[in-house]
């Protein structure tokens, strides 16, 4: 008589972790503004006066002097509203998180819906706001590997035209774009990147700006590739509060909630500092 007996299978305390990448929105946005006590802000934009010939001689009266006319300034404002506001709960089973050697425990798996959910959403509003309002949108055309640097060149020279600082911008690419640019015969790109910067996808230089590769599902539709610099768009985490209730009533276990609320907003006289270029949108 031959007795069937289930072995025991035992699966080691490891548990597949999506790949997945740090926040990147950090590098390409600022925190110049504070939302503090407040669910709106405004922001002055002052304009300014062109310059004159001084005058010598003549009248110093009425609404002119030797200074030139006498021009008044336009102040209009940028209201700024927290539009954002998400958030996540799940259940953990105590016996779920004994019976798998505390592989399904809440503080690896709040971690595991920060890196994969909530990091993601945030870096990808704020990246379309960023690719909505920019200053510069040249028609869409195809990138190759040939026209690549041309046409970065071309971003280059229109953030100049804008008088955009020339330090501190960046260049933000798709996997797919990163790929044309090794094959580019004209880039020659730098990369000697410190690692703290590698953390949060700077790959390499490129005319004098950081290559962040960004995950495609993070960009908007028909995404070629953009430059920015941080100036130009105002990042804010008003709210980041995330908790885990010990056995609450009802449930055996734990109950893990989250909620964030964030924004940006690309500020007007600011927008020539983003360049958008879109390739042309796939036929199906």
């Amino acid at each position: 008589m031959i007795l069937a007996i289930d072995l025991v299978t035992k699966y080691l305390p490891y548990v597949y972790e999506l790949f997945t990448t740090e926040s990147k929105h950090a590098l390409f946005t600022n925190r110049d503004f504070a939302w503090d006590g407040a669910h709106a802000i405004k922001v002055y934009s002052v304009s300014s006066v062109e310059m004159n010939d001084y005058g010598r001689t003549g009248p110093s009266s009425g609404n002119w002097s030797r200074y030139g006319e006498v021009a008044d300034l336009d102040a209009t404002t940028q209201t700024m509203t927290l539009r954002k506001d998400r958030s996540f709960t799940f259940v953990i089973d105590r016996l779920d998180e004994e019976e798998t050697l505390s592989q399904v425990a809440p503080a690896s798996a709040l971690a595991r819906q920060l890196r994969e959910v909530v990091v993601p959403e945030v870096d990808a509003w704020a990246i379309s706001e960023m690719a909505a309002n920019a200053g510069h949108k040249p028609a869409a055309a195809a990138l190759t590997a040939e026209n690549i640097y041309t046409e970065i060149i071309k971003g280059s020279n229109a953030l100049d035209n804008s008088e955009a600082p020339e330090t501190g911008r960046v260049l933000l690419v798709t996997p797919d774009v990163y790929m044309l640019l090794k094959q580019s015969p004209d880039v020659m790109m730098d990369t000697d990147v410190a690692n703290n910067m590698r953390l949060h996808g700077v790959i390499a230089m490129v005319d004098g700006m950081p290559v962040i590769r960004v995950p495609a599902a993070r960009v908007p539709e028909n995404f070629g590739f953009m430059l920015a610099h941080p100036a130009a768009t105002v990042a804010v985490e008003k709210l980041a509060a995330y908790i885990v209730h010990a056995n609450p009533p009802g449930i055996s276990g734990s109950l893990v909630e989250g909620r964030i609320a964030y924004d940006a907003f690309v500020l007007d006289n600011k927008a020539g500092a983003i360049y958008l270029y879109t390739l042309p949108a796939q036929t199906e």
